[in-house]
């Protein structure tokens, strides 16, 4: 255990926001997720944690306390403030160095030391102090630092611009690099895949998966938690529980829990009515009254069972008919140049009846811009689109979640269709988590995720054959997005949507459209095929937090001070042979390579997607076996030198 709330709870106000809190950290690497609705505390908890919030005080019998195992340095994002915006970026994500760039130092003049003290007390120093530096990423900050501030879209241009010269979500952004890198051991994250595109997700759940530390994070993002973390905190109606797994494992448990529940309390409602009615019966009977009193005592003394319903994870569906179907054909696109003043991307795409295609790509490479050209809202840069019969569009914009009324909910959804009874209004919000005294909200009011809900509940009311829609689940707590997905899988009609959430994206899409810069990639086969494709590009990019070999310097001092009772002529006869060998093999595979890249052209596999998959494996674990010989080579080459 390294860190422990026992017994907490916190109050804003009268207002109790938390109650009974257990949570515990048990070791130094754990990944835990805390999942929930919107406003039920997840954020107060990471606050609580990280020591902005304290425990309420209770006159009570309990203990409640925080407990910590040494003093573990706890990161938040929130917590990051910049003290002088005139310094560069690259002067401010370097402060996290300092303690790195100081062992560094130290450990050069130890290795200077060592050429004449060769004592084990000085040997010993410089170990622990190697240890250390190694397990603060000493041997790989500079490169990590380059790729983090590539991955979080800064140029080497931004490197030396000014604090101040940043928007307040790059600024975030850099905040955040500082945060990664300063490796804290518990490192606290709210919500940190918002506002990032797709690829710099996917690294991020590499990096994540792969940091040294325990990590505590907030996230709607079901995918990026799933594989992340083994530990999941759901807080529902103020209470924390705990479920061992990812967030599928806790889906799975919950549900089991729920059905547990909702057998215990209709067994135990049984039992109370058979007791009653028991009571009932004889309680007027002399010889049966001692005996009716004790059956209605058995029940006051029972520990009451609540009914599970509050508990269940099920999300709503509505069931919203199209008017009237389409043609086979749906949307026809012919080398459609998107764009404002230049041309982001040229788009050719056929689409037939009740396909659902998600399109994926980088910020800013014109996935929403090909959007608002085919509902007309720009034009288009060349090219041509063109939709077919009886064509019916229903088009969410993500400004929607912005729009605002002094109505309620009831109110402002009733003036769009008049003709609806309050019954048939109230069912059709209903279906989008509108219910009981929600309906009375004022639409100003509303959350962004609220007004989404509001957004997409009056489009699938005009009874649309065609949905466009832009990034849907933004603002969605996990319930409305599993409402959401739910009900785009079961409409009768066709969709496309843009999103940046790749589970949404796998549950949904029959195919997919990645922008990319070099231009848009078809995945047929939807997610799963990208997923496929993308895993080995992620494996080549991801950064790697176990180094193979410590300081080269330490190397160095170990084979000279053998070379006493070795043969260094022999020692570097064997390695220059060691090293020949592993050209040829590095030699024979670049040309195996190089046949399974020509088969991959031959006209018979055009359109055999499983036999081009077949080569392209081959190819790939080819490719690996490569990138591991090259590393020895250069592990090779570099004991080599140290005899020369």
């Amino acid at each position: 255990m390294i860190y422990q709330i026992h017994n907490g709870a916190v109050m804003y106000g009268a207002e109790t926001i938390l109650k009974n809190v257990n949570f515990e950290i048990k070791n130094n690497k754990e990944k835990i997720a805390i999942v929930g609705r919107n406003g039920c505390g997840k954020t107060t908890l990471l606050k609580l944690i990280c020591g902005e919030i304290e425990l309420v005080k209770r006159d009570s019998d309990e203990d409640i306390y925080i407990a910590k195992t040494g003093n573990p340095r706890i990161g938040y994002l929130k917590q990051m403030t910049f003290d002088d915006e005139t310094v560069s970026l690259e002067d401010e994500v370097k402060k996290v160095f300092a303690p790195i760039l100081k062992m560094q130092a130290d450990m050069e003049e130890l290795v200077k030391k060592m050429e004449t003290d060769h004592s084990p007390e000085t040997v010993e120093r410089y170990t622990k102090l190697q240890d250390r530096f190694e397990y603060v990423g000493g041997y790989y900050y500079e490169k990590e630092y380059e790729i983090v501030l590539k991955k979080f879209g800064f140029t080497q241009e931004d490197k030396k611009k000014p604090l101040a010269e940043f928007s307040g979500g790059q600024r975030t952004k850099i905040a955040f690099v500082k945060l990664l890198l300063d490796k804290p051991d518990i490192l606290l994250l709210d919500e940190p895949t918002n506002h990032l595109d797709m690829e710099t997700v996917e690294w991020l759940e590499g990096y994540l998966k792969d940091y040294p530390r325990a990590v505590v994070l907030v996230s709607h993002d079901r995918m990026f938690i799933d594989n992340i973390v083994e530990t999941v905190y759901e807080i529902e109606y103020g209470k924390v529980t705990r479920y061992s797994g990812n967030y599928s494992k806790f889906v799975e448990l919950k549900k089991e829990a729920y059905e547990k529940q909702k057998k215990d309390y209709e067994a135990q409602q049984k039992e109370i009515k058979r007791l009653k009615d028991w009571a009932e019966q004889w309680k007027n009977t002399p010889t049966k009254v001692a005996a009716a009193r004790s059956k209605l005592k058995a029940i006051e003394h029972m520990e009451i069972i609540e009914s599970p319903d509050r508990y269940d994870t099920k999300s709503f569906h509505a069931s919203f008919n199209t008017i009237r179907e389409t043609g086979k054909d749906v949307l026809m696109v012919k080398d459609l140049g998107i764009g404002y003043d230049k041309v982001l991307e040229r788009v050719t795409l056929d689409m037939k009846r009740g396909e659902r295609i998600g399109i994926i790509g980088g910020n800013g490479i014109g996935k929403s811009t090909f959007l608002k050209t085919i509902v007309d809202i720009i034009k288009p840069l060349g090219g041509e689109y063109k939709y077919g019969v009886n064509v019916d569009v229903g088009y969410y914009d993500q400004q929607m979640a912005q729009y605002t009324s002094d109505k309620s909910v009831l109110d402002d959804y009733w003036d769009e269709f008049p003709r609806l009874t309050e019954t048939e209004a109230r069912n059709d919000l209903g279906a989008f988590l509108f219910s009981g005294d929600d309906v009375f909200k004022k639409v100003n009011m509303l959350s962004g995720g609220e007004r989404v809900r509001l957004a997409l509940c009056k489009i699938f009311k005009y009874g649309p054959n065609f949905l466009i829609l832009d990034e849907p689940t933004n603002h969605m707590d996990i319930v409305g997005k599993e409402t959401l997905e739910s009900m785009l899988k079961d409409f009768k009609g066709s969709v496309i949507f843009v999103s940046h959430d790749r589970y949404f994206v796998k549950a949904v899409a029959t195919r997919v459209l990645e922008f990319r810069e070099e231009g848009v990639k078809e995945y047929r086969f939807g997610y799963s095929e990208y997923e496929e494709k993308r895993q080995k590009e992620m494996e080549e990019e991801s950064l790697s937090f176990k180094p193979k070999e410590k300081a080269v310097s330490l190397d160095t001092l170990d084979k000279k001070a053998a070379s006493s009772s070795n043969n260094p002529g022999k020692e570097k006869s064997k390695l220059k042979k060691k090293l020949e060998k592993i050209e040829e093999k590095i030699s024979v595979l670049e040309e195996e390579i190089e046949k399974k890249k020509d088969e991959l052209l031959n006209p018979e596999y055009a359109s055999m997607y499983s036999k081009l998959t077949e080569i392209q494996t081959e190819i790939d674990a080819k490719e690996e076996e490569l990138l591991t010989l090259m590393e020895e080579w250069g592990e090779t080459d570099k004991e080599l030198s140290a005899y020369e």
